[in-house]
């Protein structure tokens, strides 16, 4: 009998067909310019993730997209890998990722997501963003259908352990965001801030962030400019900025001796012909450009242009270092308390995958309790007490023995060892 809503077979078990699975290139395996060709915007996310559990063996299928990482989860039956190429060949490239991406099952897969979640595996070391992203990805596929019961378990386990992280441990205080590390590598360009104006492209949270904290170096003039210009109005209000059509952006380009642009369009939205017009009309006076966005808002052919220093989020590196080395013994703890979760998830899951078997082992021993019963109230009525309560002891004593008693005589008989101390643990013999 299977419990409503558990697969039939779970990690755990060593007779197991299904493992959890997870596929994915990172900041750290691969360039931007790899990543940004893997991409799955919110609108097409709902098709591919049909897409993905159309795969053989695919039982449940979850992705998780953003701008330092593309994962494909999934609980897969069998033992191939199929998402390589479907990963490559989705969107009609036919990309060889294999020297880019990294793939674990089961325990490692949890230990992975575990990491992942508590911001342990970012760019930044304990960034919290990664944990709405993978909140926004977890009720995509939960809303077309394809995160079944046990991904269900897994992401839910996986927000639990980021809470509990940024609870017991410091790793998110302070914490040097791509924002605030995107603004530190300005610094290097421009000795102070004051009479500069920065042009900040996107009014999603990543800008948001990166605005607080360019008001925050002492920046006094912002241009935000975005595809919906109310959204754009309502940011603008709160840092006393001007807001723009993206459409107006090649108009104001060149006011901007600083450009961050973070949106989500498929394709550049700052372009190499705008930036040229712009710095003739700056008169050469420099230009720092940071494209955070993946895919790419910044045409890459901008950085061989003289005068423009372009950097992506690739670039952040060396300025995160520092908030890593600081961090090391946050992470420790933090790896640790992992360690004991990923231990308990691989528990639980155990004891579901035995869960059907001791519903059919209780309902078995109801029933021969039950027919037992019917047969000395029987006796009882007939006023024969004491047969009674000697035929219910004996009898459910042999009924429930039976089956145990004869299996261990043929594993005696065929020298099956393993079934015998099997034996002894269940019914507590040592």
């Amino acid at each position: 009998m299977q419990a409503p809503g558990i697969p039939d077979n779970l990690p755990g078990s060593e007779h197991n067909a299904m493992s959890i699975v997870v596929l994915g290139l990172n900041h750290r395996t691969a360039p931007v310019e790899v990543r940004e060709r893997v991409v799955f915007d919110a609108p097409g996310l709902p098709a591919a993730l049909h897409n993905l559990c159309a795969l053989p063996g695919m039982q449940e299928g979850l992705i998780v997209s953003t701008c330092n990482r593309t994962e494909v989860w999934g609980i897969l039956e069998g033992d191939t890998l199929p998402m390589t190429d479907w990963l490559g060949g989705y969107h009609g490239q036919a990309l060889d990722l294999s020297g880019y991406v990294y793939h674990h099952l089961d325990a490692e897969a949890i230990r992975h997501l575990f990491r992942v979640a508590a911001g342990l595996d970012s760019l930044v070391l304990g960034e919290p963003q990664i944990l709405g992203q993978l909140k926004d990805a977890y009720r995509a596929a939960q809303e077309v259908g394809t995160a079944g019961p046990l991904l269900n378990r897994l992401f839910q386990a996986g927000f639990g352990v980021a809470k509990r992280i940024r609870t017991e441990t410091r790793i998110g205080a302070n914490v040097v965001s791509v924002a605030s590390a995107g603004v530190q590598l300005a610094r290097r360009i421009f000795a102070g801030f004051e009479d500069r104006t920065a042009l900040l492209v996107g009014a999603g949270e990543m800008i948001e962030l990166t605005a607080r904290h360019l008001q925050g170096a002492g920046l006094r003039r912002m241009i935000i400019a975005n595809r919906s210009v109310e959204r754009a109005e309502g940011l603008a209000r709160e840092f006393k900025a001007s807001a723009i059509s993206l459409d107006a952006l090649d108009v104001h380009l060149p006011a901007a001796d600083i450009v961050i642009s973070s949106t989500a369009s498929p394709t550049p939205v700052v372009t190499l012909a705008a930036v040229r017009a712009a710095l003739a009309a700056r008169r050469r006076r420099p230009m720092f450009m940071l494209d955070i966005a993946v895919p790419r808002d910044i045409e890459p052919a901008v950085a061989k242009l003289e005068d423009v220093y372009l950097y992506t989020v690739d670039d952040l590196r060396q300025v995160v270092e520092d908030n890593l080395r600081s961090r090391e013994s946050e992470a420790a703890e933090a790896t640790q308390l992992i360690d004991s979760e990923v231990e308990r998830f691989t528990g639980a899951l155990r004891t579901l995958d035995a869960a059907p078997v001791i519903r059919d082992l209780r309902s078995q021993a109801d029933e021969t309790k039950a027919q037992t019963l019917e047969q000395a109230r029987r006796m009882l009525a007939a006023g024969k007490q004491e047969e009674a309560l000697e035929f219910l002891a004996n009898t459910l004593t042999n009924r429930l023995l039976h089956s145990p008693s004869r299996s261990l005589r043929l594993a005696a008989e065929r020298g099956d060892a393993a079934l015998v101390e099997a034996a002894l643990r269940i019914f507590e013999l040592e």
